[in-house]
């Protein structure tokens, strides 16, 4: 029933042989059990008719929810943003999932075979209400006049421009408008939801450029202590290190990224000026209630 396999004629190319590795190992799987058991309770939640599905892939490569332990079989998917019957007319544009399961060697072979941005060609059971599909083998590459229309469509520029902040482009792949902008001297990246008010949180962006000050503040309060202790870690055994003072370690932060929301919320990014050896530090808040907390990433 479920044929993720099909047998192919003729001989494979050298530079698939990996994929046809791949391919064996996780049909041994099959064989053992192990994926129709994982594919029939996924099974379920779809209708019994199978169907030969032409579809447009979004921005996104396949992804999935590995398990803990590293290893087995999890739930993957990738979106579509058109799909029709290959023998049927009638096309469905929107937001779709193609959906299956998999583990480490099948992983790969479905980025492979179902790229962003691009039209596949495979067997699928549909939910219910058309919005998800149940891939019942591995993707070909697929062609129709109508899907190419679309594909060509979504993989246009989308850029607006807002005064005093920039150009914004539209990064498919994240789902955001990003802008490289100056701030008070200093290159920054400006992000913001493509689904949140933009008018909104260009607002809020020009507002919170003038609280260069409290951000600096924040991260001092809360991180000064630990980048002297990571100076005293780091410090050469012959001297003492200097003790990094708060105006010094505000002085050294340099912007790097702020993504707002339309409630005013935002997530700011400094480089550390070589405080943490390279880590970023990260302050959250809101202009209602002003910077929260700051910490420090990897």
């Amino acid at each position: 029933m479920f044929g993720f396999w099909k047998k192919k004629g003729g001989e494979i190319p050298e530079e698939q042989l990996w994929q046809k590795s791949a391919e064996q190992r996780a049909r041994e799987r099959q064989e053992a059990g192990a994926v129709p058991q994982a594919l029939r309770a996924l099974g379920q939640e779809f209708l019994p008719e199978e169907l030969e599905v032409l579809a447009v892939t979004g921005a996104t490569p396949f992804s999935g929810s590995q398990g803990e332990e590293g290893d087995g079989l999890w739930p993957a998917s990738i979106g579509l943003t058109a799909w029709m019957e290959a023998d049927r007319p009638e096309l469905h544009q929107g937001e779709f999932r193609l959906e299956t399961i998999a583990d480490n060697q099948l992983m790969p072979v479905l980025r492979q075979r179902a790229r962003p941005d691009f039209i596949i060609r495979f067997q699928a059971r549909r939910s219910e209400d058309g919005t998800r599909l149940l891939l019942l083998d591995l993707p070909e590459p697929g062609f129709d006049p109508d899907l190419k229309a679309i594909l060509d469509e979504q993989k246009k520029p989308v850029t607006f421009w807002a005064e005093g902040l920039g150009t914004f482009a539209l990064n498919r792949a994240l789902g955001w408008f990003e802008a490289e902008a100056d701030w008070l001297g200093s290159p920054i990246r400006l992000d913001l939801d493509r689904d949140e008010d933009r008018e909104k949180c260009l607002s809020h962006l020009r507002a919170l450029m003038n609280w260069d000050g409290r951000l600096r503040d924040c991260a001092a309060r809360d991180l000064l202590e630990l980048a002297n202790d990571w100076a005293s870690d780091g410090g050469c055994e012959e001297r003492e290190p200097e003790e990094i003072t708060r105006g010094q370690f505000m002085e050294r932060l340099e912007p790097d990224a702020v993504q707002i929301s339309g409630d005013g919320s935002f997530d700011f990014w400094f480089n550390d000026g070589a405080l943490f050896w390279g880590h970023s530090i990260h302050v959250t808040g809101s202009l209602e209630g002003g910077p929260e907390k700051a910490e420090m990433e990897g």
